[in-house]
């Protein structure tokens, strides 16, 4: 019974497949080039003067008087070291300089002594040129003494950390009851004013950018809000181990009391190469057998797909400017483009998963283009 029935099957059917089910794919329509001639850059909210700041002289840190993300003003003592050794060198230097300003005033006296004697011929002219040579001697005896006692001072002076000017600490490297050596980074002062964003640019388009370029900087906090700035500075050399140029951005006006430091930004700069009318998504690129590029194009008569080529532009990011290959009014395949063929049937949808009208109605595509 159940081999007639096949058989019955057979003859009625011709001996043809089931037509095939047209495949869904995503589909847009290709967007404005000027998307995809702005690269981003990652990058982090510095301040404009980072000052590592250290004792001029080597010690115990005794006290630490200020913590990271603390506002500090010019002046104000940031940390301390045991000032012992430093004062009993200024005591002594101190004490040198009251024994040299002794000797002075006695070389003095008997200078002037020698004077009225040698005036009254009492004494010998060679008598006095001596004691006017110890004069001398005893003169320069206590200015190199007063220095001595001056350079103490200013080492036990140098036992406490001064804020060089008004900002916040940035980062603390240093703890209290740590032996320091003279130069040692114990804190990072930002100093307040200006805020920039430091970016790295690749190699391959370090050409392309320039002081005073204008730019876009979003914050990862803040989405969608953009804030004006201009590259300020650019390296001349690369990183030896990134092969990056490290860049600064600045941020202009009112902008940057909007940051905080720390804050990770997008800053995108335009491109300066050459402009396109179109664009489209990365994910739409295929390759055609012959290695070039080309693009799933839906038919508007058939529903079939075919592999168009066309000449693209320098990659962006998310996006790549189409110079020549489609229109405006073309759909083309943004997702699942490798699992077609030449003249498949598709069934076009949008993000949301909605089917779009046959492009032969020159409807926009429904939902948000990629």
């Amino acid at each position: 019974m159940s081999i007639g029935l096949v058989i019955v099957l057979s003859a009625c059917t011709g001996g043809q497949a089931p037509p095939e089910t047209p495949r869904p794919v995503l589909v847009v329509q290709p967007g404005d080039g000027a998307q995809a001639a702005v690269s981003a850059y990652a990058g982090e909210v510095r301040a404009r003067q980072e000052s590592p700041l250290s004792f001029r002289v080597g010690g115990n840190l005794v006290r630490r008087l200020v913590d990271a993300g603390q506002a500090v003003k010019q002046g104000q003592v940031l940390a301390e070291l045991d000032p012992g050794d430093q004062a009993l060198q200024a005591q002594a230097a101190q004490a040198q300089l009251a024994a040299a300003e002794a000797d002075l005033v006695r070389a003095r006296g008997d200078r002037d002594r020698f004077a009225t004697l040698v005036e009254q011929q009492m004494v010998s002219r060679s008598a006095y040129d001596a004691q006017l040579a110890a004069y001398r001697a005893a003169e320069g005896q206590a200015r190199a003494a007063r220095a001595q006692a001056a350079v103490a001072g200013n080492q036990a002076d140098y036992t406490h950390l001064r804020a060089p000017r008004n900002g916040v600490i940035a980062s603390r490297q240093a703890e209290a009851g740590q032996v320091v050596a003279a130069g040692q980074t114990i804190y990072t002062l930002a100093a307040d004013g200006g805020r920039e964003v430091a970016i790295s640019l690749p190699e391959s388009r370090f050409r392309e950018f320039r002081i005073g370029q204008p730019v876009q900087i979003e914050l990862w906090s803040a989405p969608g809000q953009y804030l004006p700035g201009t590259i300020r500075e650019i390296s001349p050399a690369a990183d030896a181990q990134t092969r990056t140029y490290a860049a600064r951005v600045e941020l202009q006006g009112d902008a940057a009391g909007a940051v905080e430091l720390g804050q990770s930004a997008r800053v995108y700069v335009a491109g300066q190469g050459e402009a396109a009318a179109l664009s489209i998504p990365l994910s739409a690129v295929q390759r055609a057998q012959d290695g070039k590029t080309a693009l799933w194009v839906v038919d508007p008569a058939s529903g079939e797909v075919a592999l168009r080529p066309v000449e693209l532009g320098r990659y962006g990011e998310t996006r790549v400017p189409v110079l020549s290959g489609v229109t405006p009014h073309d759909w083309v395949v943004a997702g699942g483009g490798h699992l077609l063929r030449e003249g498949q049937k598709v069934k076009p949808v949008d993000r949301e998963n909605r089917p779009v009208e046959p492009p032969a109605a020159k409807q926009p595509l429904a939902g948000k283009s990629p």
